[in-house]
């Protein structure tokens, strides 16, 4: 995927075009269901299916009076079917149509967002196959800790990634019902048997008790599970913005050609990707608490909901499906410098290999705490030294009393710490890895 979100179909998805479409789907199944059951004559259900459509400037004409946009948009269908409209929207209230159809709308969107997760999760899988034993510093609150590959720190987002993926799908079959139940749910003037064939026609579950709505738990678990995919998107770019920073320099952005950093600084190539997908990801997660704060209505239900979702539904999905298309766009172009993580493993001159002389001269016998105090004390001394942390360890005299030189020698070798990659490997992406 290109660095430049090209992808229009989610943000037409949510267009007012698309949204009147999606209620008059909803509106024919409706028609079609009673029709099978006898209650509307077939000339006359072959005259809705024939005639039903709309202007969108029209449903916005007639709404600038009526002051209610189901009634606007049931008054432009009716005006080009003519008199067999008078069983669309039969026994019906108006949220049987916005929330089924919201469910087909939030469907659509969470499968585009699930084909935009499988897009990351290819490139991720590539970079980490690719970079298998790559050896590269670990780091633990920011400070070196011990190595690991490149490939490794790969996988650990392509597990993470393959969890979102689970949940946004989760969350999207949780929210894909509809409800054709009437004013509060009790089917007054509607047969539950129109319910239910309309549904299966549109491919939605039937929400098995609602009141004059779906319960907004279920839009919550859905932009939830944005939020939290959102909160991968930005772990994974604040990663690659530390490695980016001047003095790490193990991962680059790509820089096109002609592409400036600064409009100061003729040097400068700034993290702008990873950044700006950062703070769109911190957008998603604030939209995931005003679905939460949606969930408690008046009795079977107020409006205050609708306004947030006209916000929230199309934000949420877009700024989803747009900042995992850029991280994979990121990931696509990155240019990856094993030279500088060679350097910068180093960099602490072997203070890494402390845990393994610390767990030789425990095996020796030697109280654990001593043994801590022994490493310390020698490591430290090559911190404020900038000395060899395996070649003072070699010269110290209480560590050289417990470990022969022939043991310590076998205790620095950098390739010690991917012992178990493969065994990584098999858990994340199969034993064919």
């Amino acid at each position: 995927m290109i660095e430049r979100y090209t992808r229009k179909a989610m943000g037409a998805l949510w267009s007012l075009e698309n949204r009147f479409a999606a209620w008059l789907e909803v509106e024919i199944a409706v028609c079609e269901a009673w029709a099978e059951l006898g209650r509307i004559p077939a000339a006359d259900m072959a005259a809705i299916r024939d005639k039903a459509g709309f202007d969108v400037a029209r449903i916005l004409e007639i709404e600038a009076t009526t002051r209610h946009d189901v009634i606007a948009f049931l008054t432009a269908v009716e005006e080009r079917v003519g008199p067999p409209a008078r069983f669309i929207h039969l026994g019906c209230t108006s949220s049987d149509i916005v929330d089924t159809a919201g469910g087909l709308l939030l469907g659509r969107a969470g499968a585009m967002v699930l084909e935009t997760i499988d897009g990351l999760l290819a490139v991720i899988k590539d970079l980490a196959m690719r970079f298998k034993g790559q050896l590269m510093i670990g780091r633990t609150h920011g400070i070196h800790a011990e190595p690991l590959s490149f490939g490794m720190k790969m996988a650990s987002f392509y597990a993470e990634f393959t969890r979102h993926r689970e949940r946004v799908a989760t969350a999207t079959a949780g929210v894909q019902v509809g409800k054709i139940s009437g004013a509060v749910g009790g089917y007054a003037h509607l047969d539950p048997r129109v319910e239910k064939i309309a549904l299966a026609r549109l491919g939605l579950a039937v929400d098995p008790v609602s009141t004059q709505i779906v319960q907004r738990d279920r839009h919550a678990a859905f932009f939830t599970s944005l939020a939290l995919l959102a909160g991968g998107v930005e772990r994974m770019a604040t990663e690659l913005r530390h490695l980016q920073r001047t003095e790490v320099l193990e991962a680059e952005e790509g820089f096109a050609k002609g592409q400036k950093g600064s409009s100061a600084m003729p040097h400068k190539k700034n993290p702008i990707s990873a950044e700006n997908i950062c703070g769109l990801s911190r957008l998603v997660r604030t939209n995931a608490l005003a679905s939460m704060e949606n969930m408690a209505l008046w009795h079977e239900r107020d409006i205050s909901h609708s306004s947030v979702e006209r916000v929230i539904m199309p934000d949420s999905t877009i700024l989803a499906d747009y900042t995992v298309a850029r991280l994979t766009g990121i990931l696509k172009n990155l240019k990856v410098n094993p030279d500088n993580m060679a350097r910068n493993m180093m960099a602490s001159f072997g203070l890494f290999y402390s845990q393994r002389v610390l767990l030789a001269l425990i095996e020796t016998g030697l109280d654990r705490q001593k043994a801590y105090e022994a490493v310390q004390r020698v490591a430290m001394a090559c911190w404020e030294g900038r000395t060899s942390f395996p070649d003072a360890v070699r010269a110290d005299a209480v560590i050289a009393a417990k470990l022969a030189p022939a043991t310590l020698d076998t205790l620095f070798d950098p390739q010690y710490y991917l012992a178990h990659e493969d065994l990584i490997y098999s858990r994340v992406f199969g034993a064919a890895s």
